[in-house]
Order: structure tokens, then sequence, then C-alpha cells
């Protein structure tokens, strides 16, 4: 698979070790005929140690095949997060360090989930476009003659912190984007 094409997410093998891609970094050089490069920083799986790796556009990584298995969380034990498979009820921990920020996004019951399984071990998460969250605590809409809308910050029951418009007020539940941390609406 060609480095342009690897998105994160995807587990790729280097150097006989498995990674997952956590976060890629674009950069375009000055002048024409410049090649693109490619950052990739990776975790290794499982363990979890870090890697960063640089390629051109063209170059090749190898993809490791995995399974994606439908899920649902089901509830944390310690650190740890398992998830339910949506078909077989089979239970996938997955450690916090492995879930990494999208923990953040992860509540009660949250369908929607693939546990990425690499021989019968769950080794990492991918989370739905969008989960709905609630709102714990929010500054109060400024009352006044502002006709700017700015964002302020809003606490959600996950632990995180995104920035909501205005008239979002404290225990309204929220569309969140996973892949932006941005508010993508209200939840009805």
């Amino acid at each position: 698979m060609k480095a342009y094409d690897i998105k994160k997410g995807n587990v790729v093998e280097h150097n006989g070790t498995v990674y997952q891609v956590r976060d890629i970094e674009r950069s375009s050089p000055q002048g024409r005929g410049g090649n693109v490069k490619f950052r990739f920083t990776m975790y290794s799986v499982p363990g979890g140690n870090k890697f960063d790796l640089s390629l051109g556009g063209d170059d090749d990584l190898k993809e490791v095949e995995l399974s994606r298995r439908q899920a649902t969380f089901s509830y944390k034990d310690g650190d740890a997060f398992v998830f339910m498979d949506d078909e077989d009820y089979t239970p996938y921990t997955l450690d916090a360090d492995v879930v990494g920020d999208a923990g953040g996004y992860v509540c009660d019951g949250l369908s929607g989930c693939y546990v990425q399984v690499i021989d019968d071990l769950p080794v990492a998460l991918q989370l739905p476009q969008s989960v709905i969250l609630e709102v714990i605590e929010t500054p109060p809409e400024l009352k006044g003659g502002t006709a700017t809308k700015r964002p302020k910050p809003a606490r959600l029951n996950t632990g995180i912190e995104i920035q909501v418009p205005e008239y979002i007020t404290t225990g309204e539940r929220v569309w969140v984007n996973t892949v932006t941390g941005e508010f993508a609406g209200r939840a009805d």
C-alpha cells in the first residue's frame, strides 16, 4: 500500500513489527517537482511503543490483515475498556493506552464501534464518525448586545472539553465529531 493511501487507524508492518498508525503529518516541499513527505506516528501492536516513520508518498508499507469486529462499549474495568462483539458477544478488553484519545468519546452503550483484532488479540478501536455526549458543565450564555457567535468551552460527561455555540446549556446532549473533536450539532 502506498504511503499516501494510509489513513489513521491503519495497521501496517515495518521491519517485522506491527504498528497502528495514530497520526499522519504531511509536508509538501517548496518548489516544483518536490515529493510530498509523510511522517507517521505509529504505535507497536501489541505493546504500544511509539515509533516515528517518514516516507515519501510513493513508498510502500505492508498493510496487515486484521479483522474488524463490530462491537458495543460495555463497561470499564479499571482503566481498560471492555467492548462486546455485536454478533457473538465476545468481550474485547482494550487498555487505556490502546484506546488513547478515543477514550474521551466512549460513553455508556456506545454502539457502531469496530474493534480491530489480529490473531484473536484486540489491538485497536475505531469509533463511529460522531457520538452523542452530554454537556455537564458550560458557562451560561452571555446576555447583551453581542452579535458575535462566540464559541464557549463545555465539559462533557466523558471528561473531555470541546467548544460549543453559546446557546448550548448544561444538561444538553450534543453530537461530537470523533475525527476532529468538534461540536457537530444538538442531539434530540
